[in-house]
């Protein structure tokens, strides 16, 4: 399977495999948020489009498009075809620079990197049909209130991550009670006793238990109390391919 990249600009922006790291997750003790592999799985489960030249934006509150104004650190090649106000209504708009084209049945969400907080302004997520598309998209930021941004150089200004999602429509919704799964109930059982005596030994001081600091189930794919087998299909890393150019 191939994502193929047509740059659409002579100066297209640099696409990586999403990093792990937030700067705000590196300022917890002990690097604490980085324990939560939910979160560190989704900072990678994509790649990131950079900015190429660090700029600032700023919106007066108006709704007509000139009243957002973006200014480069430098000058820079197409950067008035990079970013603009194009949407009005404190929406600023970013041309990724690559038509995108999946596999069949492979659609592409565009969204803002997960877990990497901008003060002043939120990325906006579309789901595009690019196994068929023969154009590009835009990937949009919408103030949260008047003010000025800053984006940096080699910062993610989009994301972009691959979906099968047409199957999402056969899927059945079913709310079902937990005693009904007999196997599954006894591994939850087992898990909040585990959490519920961890948790007060934690809050006593217990030196053990300090030193551990957190329980390891989810992050080393286990189940508590021996339950049941591990789960063989279990991530706690992911490494995605970077570009490379092809005929």
């Amino acid at each position: 399977m191939q994502l193929e990249c047509f740059p659409t600009t002579s100066r297209p922006p640099e696409i990586v495999p999403g990093r792990q790291q937030r700067g705000w997750m590196e300022t917890f003790g002990d690097r604490h948020a980085y324990r939560c592999l939910p979160m560190v799985m989704a900072n990678c489960t994509g790649w990131e489009i950079l900015c190429p030249v660090s700029f600032t934006a700023e919106w007066n509150g108006g709704p007509n498009q000139r009243d957002i104004t973006i200014v480069a650190d430098h000058p820079f090649p197409e950067f008035d075809d990079f970013v603009k106000s194009h949407f009005s209504q404190g929406v600023l708009t970013f041309h990724p620079g690559y038509l995108f084209r999946t596999p069949d049945g492979w659609s592409m969400w565009a969204m803002g990197a997960p877990n990497h907080v901008k003060d002043g302004i939120q990325p906006l997520m579309g789901l595009v049909e690019t196994d068929w598309l023969p154009f590009p998209f835009t990937m949009n930021w919408m103030f949260t209130r008047p003010g000025r941004v800053r984006f940096v150089k080699g910062e993610p200004f989009c994301f972009i991550t691959l979906v099968q999602d047409k199957v999402l429509e056969t899927i059945e919704v079913v709310q079902k009670p937990l005693e009904r799964d007999f196997d599954l109930q006894g591994q939850y059982e087992a898990w909040r006793n585990r959490r519920e005596d961890f948790n007060s030994r934690l809050r006593k001081g217990d030196p053990a238990t300090v030193k551990e600091a957190w329980q390891r189930y989810y992050f080393k794919g286990e189940l508590p109390a021996e339950t049941g087998p591990a789960p063989k299909a279990h991530v706690n890393k992911r490494r995605l391919k970077s570009p490379r150019f092809g005929g």
